[in-house]
Order: C-alpha cells, then structure tokens, then sequence
C-alpha cells in the first residue's frame, strides 16, 4: 500500500486539534504485532507530542481527531467519554433491511487476534441504524454508535442480519462471491 501525503489529508487544524481524513486499510494506533505504519506514526512525523483522541477501525475510513496538547488530548477525551461526540457513519450492507432509527444493545467482548463477539458477559454496546438508501441487493445505512466498542458497527449489523459488503470477517461476502 502507498502511503498517503498527510498534509493531503488534513480537514481541519488550528493550534490545539488536527483532524484528518483516515484512509481505509491504515491503523489509526500501532497494532500489537509488526511494525506496519499507521496514522499516529504518519502524524508524528510531523508533530512530535501529538496524541490520537479516538480510534477507527483499520478497514475504516472518516474523519479521525489528534490533539496537540495534553490539555486539549484530556479536553477531547473528556467528551468521548462523557458521550457528547455525535459519531455517524455509512455503511453499504447487503439486503434491503427498511431501518428507522433501529436500536441495537448488544453487549460485545474481545477475543483474540483482533475479532470481537456478541456476549452477555461482555461491555454494554449500543447502537441506532437507519436506511438511506435501499438498492436491488444491497442499502446504505447511517450507523450511529452511541459507545465506541471494537468491531461495534460490523457486529450489530450482523446481528441485524445485514452485514457489510465485503467484510468477511463479519458475514459481508464481496460483490463477487455474492449471488
């Protein structure tokens, strides 16, 4: 994969936060095995003391936010923590499922190498689904997580029975091997 110019993919800056536009198939954070870059790496090419505020997931793309400074890191983490970060995001799922602001609660645990799963015993995880758009397989939804568990999109909309083209790890078959 070539890497992306950085200063490309910059949204928005001022002198405490940074944000960019992640690229698909780029870590946001070092992954626990190998050195493959990511994108603090890629940021602290260029600032030295700059920290991550969240996370997306490594097949994701979207608006990802750094922090300067430790008291705007703090600042920002304050309000993931606190819920008052409106995350919204787009996935193309497979069938025309017709949701309306549809509620998933489904408790998630990690497990190892990297997969997450459903489990009673695991953190409490909620998210709301609507269709924008439904097309002859497959629909575009607007997922709106509440709490930011790993995998937490992929897996309530497999729960739901409509899951992500293309992710394999999660039941979304590619366009190719789909009938």
């Amino acid at each position: 994969m070539k890497l992306p110019d950085f200063s490309d993919l910059v949204i928005f800056e001022n002198d405490d936060y940074l944000v960019v536009n992640k690229p698909p198939f780029l870590a946001t954070l070092d992954e626990r095995v190998g050195g493959a870059p990511n994108m603090l790496r890629l940021a602290r090419q260029h600032y030295d003391d700059i920290q991550a505020a969240h996370r997306l997931d490594r097949e994701t793309s979207g608006a990802l936010a750094f922090a300067k400074t430790p008291e705007a890191y703090r600042h920002l983490a304050m309000q993931f923590e606190n819920r008052e970060v409106k995350k919204q995001y787009h996935a193309v799922v497979w069938g025309t499922p017709q949701f309306d602001n549809q509620v998933v609660e489904r408790s998630i645990e990690n497990t190892t190498r990297g997969k997450a799963r459903l489990a009673y015993k695991g953190k409490a995880a909620e998210t709301h689904f609507t269709t924008l758009e439904n097309f002859t397989r497959h629909s575009l939804i607007l997922c709106e997580p509440i709490t930011g568990r790993m995998h937490q999109i992929r897996l309530h909309l497999m729960y739901l029975q409509a899951p992500i083209v293309g992710d394999t790890l999660y039941g979304g078959e590619d366009f190719s091997s789909h009938p």
